[in-house]
């Protein structure tokens, strides 16, 4: 009777220890999953942080990337800048110097030489009533007279008003030195006259024998006869259109061109001959043999 209350009293003993140690254990397994939670949070955080650095680390690299990208190319901008900028000073002061170069040989066309001035003041008044023209360019003076003044048409006799014109640019003209004076002669392109053919054949002739009394009054005046020659262009040099009787009539003139002495003819062909070599001794024949 004894024993079996032991054993019942037994089982309600062994029933309490083991709920205590399950809530016990219970209790620590939510502690521990509570902590495990608590670090899975953190983790999660730590993960979302690093996943945030290591974006903002590849930003950041790009960004250096792009960064030394453009300093790179800024770099190279600013050297071909660097270059361009030398290329235009240069070509600045290349500008610069044609230039003044270009107004250097302005300055030397335009200057007139003394012989111009001594004949433009004896021939004043023809050239201020528009029956000579002058002009000069490097060195090679031009005077210009209508034929109308100095010739009637088909004629090659001089008219008063074109004689009394030529005197005083003979006089002018005699004491030029160190230059060749040419007197050409055109027309324009106008047949000569059918009753004119006698004496002309053509134009050719025509302007060739005007130049030629143009040159002998020239002579006759004092102009030293080896500064002289005279040139038939005929039709051919036309300075307007033929198509018009204002043009036709620019173009039957007169021009006395005073050109450097060293253009004449003469001067050419002995300096051709000077600088030509002198011809190979002609070889002796062979000695027939006996």
């Amino acid at each position: 009777m004894r024993m079996r209350w032991c054993v019942v009293l037994l089982v309600p003993l062994v029933g309490c220890v083991s709920q205590k140690a399950f809530d016990s254990k219970s209790s620590e397994a939510r502690s521990l999953k509570q902590q495990y939670d608590e670090q899975a949070e953190q983790a999660k955080a730590l993960t979302q942080k690093l996943a945030e650095a290591t974006a903002a680390a590849e930003a950041a690299e790009k960004e250096k990337a792009e960064l030394e990208s453009s300093l790179a190319q800024s770099d190279a901008e600013r050297r071909a800048l660097r270059k361009r900028v030398d290329e235009l000073t240069e070509l600045n002061q290349e500008l610069s110097r044609n230039t003044e170069k270009l107004a250097a040989a302005k300055e030397a066309l335009e200057k007139k030489s003394s012989e111009y001035e001594n004949l433009a003041r004896s021939l004043k008044e023809e050239i201020k009533t528009g029956k000579i023209e002058l002009s000069e360019l490097k060195g090679r003076m031009v005077v210009k007279m209508k034929d109308k003044i100095l010739f009637s048409s088909g004629s090659t006799k001089l008219n008063k008003e074109g004689q009394e014109a030529l005197e005083k640019v003979a006089q002018a003209l005699k004491d030029v030195q160190g230059k060749l004076i040419r007197v050409e002669g055109h027309t324009d392109n106008v047949p000569v006259p059918v009753d004119s053919k006698k004496e002309f054949a053509s134009n050719w002739e025509l302007s060739t024998t005007r130049a030629l009394v143009v040159v002998q009054l020239l002579q006759e005046q004092g102009v030293p006869p080896t500064m002289l020659s005279a040139l038939g262009y005929g039709e051919y040099q036309p300075i307007a259109s033929n198509q018009t009787a204002e043009g036709r009539s620019l173009n039957r003139r007169i021009e006395i061109v005073l050109a450097p002495a060293e253009q004449a003819p003469s001067a050419v062909v002995a300096a051709s001959v000077k600088k030509a070599p002198a011809p190979a001794p002609a070889a002796k024949p062979a000695a027939k043999k006996k």
